[in-house]
């Protein structure tokens, strides 16, 4: 008899672990009120397996469903590469987020990198999309090709991964936009003045410098609030080296100012 794989004893553990916490703590549902009497589904579907693994810094979430007509989550585990993970529990047919659990997968990150790379090739590369995992076979040994083509993809995603660090630094935002609803008209990137700061700089472009000069009309926001709450258009500008200063030209692009055109100003 084969000796069962490191990287399907993982899946194992992970199945065990998300059964025995929705029994504990959701011990009043049933196997009949979920999605394939309580199966992990895989959900690769959204990002794909590498985009998760090289910018998100974790495998795709695993999931429970409950089964009626919403097919919401009643349970989502969130496996990263280090072996720590964190779990999300639902009551209320997953309306109503009821315990967040942390906790440590025993393997080593080599056979974590390894099970991503074989659900990568197991699932995405067969598109196979967000499926039960008893579907996706992962008793298997990846080769060292298979191993070193995954770990040569990470190139790909350098830009991602260099906005997402970017993500988490501060920026200095205009109340024009984070209370009186515009959007970014004018966005500089100036010197960070520390390792938290980005330097970009957030305005409206309807400031002037007198309002801008006061610091009660500035907020200090991570680039990444300003990026999903305020204005997702600056994302794939947030890269560009200190010294850019761009302005926004339509409802949906920037370019570089050259002090030749008026902002085009919006709100939300």
């Amino acid at each position: 008899m084969t000796e069962e794989t490191t990287m399907n004893k993982i899946v194992k553990e992970i199945q065990k672990i998300m059964a025995q916490n929705m029994a504990f703590y959701l011990p009043h549902v049933k196997k009949s009120d979920l999605e394939k009497n309580g199966a992990v589904f895989y959900m690769n579907g959204n990002n794909g397996t590498e985009f998760d693994w090289y910018v998100n810094d974790r495998l795709p979430a695993f999931m429970v469903f409950y089964n009626d007509a919403d097919n919401l989550g009643a349970a989502k585990l969130m496996l990263f590469p280090d072996g720590n993970a964190v779990l999300y529990l639902y009551d209320e047919k997953g309306k109503r987020l009821l315990k967040e659990v942390s906790i440590c997968i025993e393997a080593a990150e080599a056979d974590i990198a390894a099970l991503a790379a074989i659900l990568r090739n197991e699932a995405d590369d067969k598109g196979i999309w967000d499926a039960d995992v008893e579907d996706i076979c992962t008793d298997i040994e990846p080769g060292s090709d298979m191993l070193r083509e995954f770990t040569d993809r990470r190139r790909d995603y350098m830009v991602w991964i260099n906005r997402r660090e970017i993500l988490a630094l501060n920026a200095c935002v205009s109340k024009r936009i984070t209370e009186e609803g515009w959007k970014v008209g004018y966005m500089e990137r100036q010197e960070p003045c520390d390792e938290k700061d980005s330097g970009w700089v957030f305005t409206a472009g309807n400031e002037d410098d007198e309002y801008c000069s006061d610091y009660q009309n500035i907020s200090l926001l991570s680039v990444g609030a300003v990026w999903q709450q305020l204005d997702s258009d600056i994302f794939k500008y947030i890269d560009m080296p200190v010294g850019t200063r761009l302005i926004r030209i339509s409802p949906e692009s920037f370019e570089i100012d050259k002090n030749d055109k008026e902002i085009y100003t919006m709100k939300r």
